[in-house]
């Protein structure tokens, strides 16, 4: 190869860099032309990861994949969720728990496995085969696993399978600390997460789950933030997390400091893994804590349930600058302020609780949070609870990343799903599809307008002969910003079951800016 045809090659590695760079940050109109004529396309391969769904044995697991029909996409493809190892349980008095390890036997069809044998291998076997695999797009797959066996999942898509993947875990567990329905987003691997709304107190057991979807070891530090500033803590730096497996860690064990409010911060020093917080409680259940969006000055918390008779919100801004929170409600009528709550004091470093009490009053509703100027940037997250005391489940809503183009919410009933979608900031025209169910029925399709800063608990389209779940995919249409969740609920014993899922932008598609365009522009 001559030198020519390098440097064609290098300036157009980095012009995919640069321009992509551009495309994002430059304000001015060349900017804007070069986005005119970017060409979007469905991503190519993509990679999900799930924690493990519960430690207690009576819990009930359903696994669920999708993806949605995406024009231009690939003919050809795979999308695979495998089980990934357990190094360790998150109970070290669970006696035997991990000798459990590769024995289940998978209700999706999966060949029995008798215990008998090298354990190694069984797990091994059990890791290489397939816990749940897509056969098409457009329709969803589920799999089902009972008890604390069911194993955390690592999976990839690629060609067809790729664009708008989704996959979620939806755990129900009848009784016990955490009792009640808890439900997941799987989601990408990274290297930085917050978790705003964990705790240490004696009434809560919270794990940190980090799962490792890569071939080499990750080294994790998980930081620990109270009402004071940053906990002590033991053994938070340094966490490896073994090649392909995954790791829960007990919180209340990083340090001696008892908090009802505590933000995690996990960093990852080298690899990368996928991290959520299970929070589970002695009295209210317990769900999954998933991650703020990025610290941001301007944060969106959708879908809060129209009867929450308690609602507690955590936040916590890094770093020493101090900021008071304008705090707005997005309802059906339009933005207004809570009030007493008009503001909210957040000191630099260290995590506040505010209880919001009866916020919704019976309508939809979602939490609008500013800081002035957007200077100070921040994270947050609402614990919510339903039900009378003695009688009351809890669940979490973290600030949300916008649906900006499409986003997917898995595992829907014909009773008991409830879409929630916000425009804070402008009004939106959204389009909704329900897909055709797991075991049968045909897709559906409507369209919404949403008005400008309010919240509406949109009527979602079911499946015609709807059989078995279904998969809900919002698109953005027109206008917005817009912010979406998804509540499933049940009741159970007279005990409200419930659980909520944000509904982040699956990025599915990517901008491909015109090489022939932009080559010119470096060879100047």
């Amino acid at each position: 190869m001559n030198r020519t045809t390098l440097s064609l090659i290098a300036g157009a590695t980095a012009l995919a860099a640069v321009t992509g760079f551009a495309a994002v940050s430059a304000p001015g109109p060349e900017a804007a032309e070069r986005r005119a004529g970017a060409a979007t396309l469905p991503v190519e391969r993509t990679g999900l990861l799930c924690p493990r769904p519960s430690t207690s044995d009576l819990a009930e697991t359903t696994y669920t994949s999708f993806t949605p029909v995406t024009e231009g996409a690939d003919d050809k493809g795979t999308a695979v969720l495998r089980s990934a190892a357990q190094q360790s349980a998150p109970d070290e008095d669970a006696e035997g728990e991990g000798e459990k390890d590769g024995e289940k036997a998978e209700k999706d069809g999966n060949d029995e496995k008798d215990g008998k044998g090298d354990k190694g291998a069984a797990e091994d076997d059990q890791a290489d085969k397939p816990v749940l695999q897509l056969e098409e797009p457009g329709k969803p797959v589920t799999a089902e696993a009972d008890g604390a066996d069911a194993p955390a999942l690592v999976g990839t898509a690629d060609g067809r399978f790729a664009s708008g993947w989704t996959a979620q875990q939806t755990t129900e567990v009848a009784a016990g600390t955490g009792r009640g329905l808890q439900g997941v987003a799987c989601s990408a691997a990274d290297t930085q997460f917050w978790f705003p709304g964990a705790s240490t107190d004696d009434s809560r057991t919270d794990y940190i789950h980090l799962t490792n979807p890569d071939d080499s070891a990750a080294v994790v530090d998980v930081e620990l933030y109270g009402k004071d500033g940053e906990l002590k803590t033991t053994v938070g730096e340094g966490i490896t997390v073994k090649p392909r497996s995954a790791e829960p860690v007990l919180l209340s064990t990083l340090t001696a400091e008892k908090q009802t409010d505590v933000t995690v911060h996990v960093v990852v020093r080298s690899g990368r893994v996928g991290a959520a917080v299970q929070a589970l409680d002695d009295e209210t259940g317990g769900d999954w804590l998933p991650a703020s969006a990025d610290p941001s000055g301007r944060l969106v918390l959708p879908g809060i349930p129209k009867d929450a008779t308690a609602v507690r919100l955590v936040a916590f801004t890094p770093g020493d600058a101090d900021v008071d929170l304008k705090v707005r409600l997005a309802a059906p009528s339009g933005l207004i302020t809570p009030a007493g709550n008009e503001t909210l004091h957040v000191k630099g470093g260290m995590t506040a609780a505010f209880d919001l009490g009866e916020l919704t009053r019976g309508e939809a509703g979602s939490l609008v949070l500013t800081a002035p100027d957007g200077s100070v940037p921040v994270v947050a997250a609402v614990r919510v609870l339903r039900g009378e005391e003695g009688k009351q489940e809890s669940a979490f809503i973290p600030a949300a990343r916008p649906v900006e183009t499409r986003a997917t919410a898995l595992d829907n009933t014909a009773k008991g799903t409830t879409l929630s979608v916000t425009a804070p900031e402008g009004g939106a025209e959204i389009r909704v599809t329900a897909s055709a169910g797991t075991k049968g029925g045909t897709p559906q399709t409507k369209t919404y307008s949403i008005r400008s800063g309010t919240t509406q608990d949109i009527e979602a389209p079911v499946p015609a002969g709807l059989k078995g779940s279904y998969a809900l995919t919002v698109e953005t249409r027109s206008g917005g910003p817009v912010y979406a969740s998804r509540t499933l609920a049940s009741t159970e014993g007279g005990v409200p079951f419930f659980t909520v899922q944000a509904l982040p932008d699956d990025r599915g598609m990517v901008a491909v800016p015109d090489a022939s365009e932009d080559l010119s522009v470096l060879m100047r």
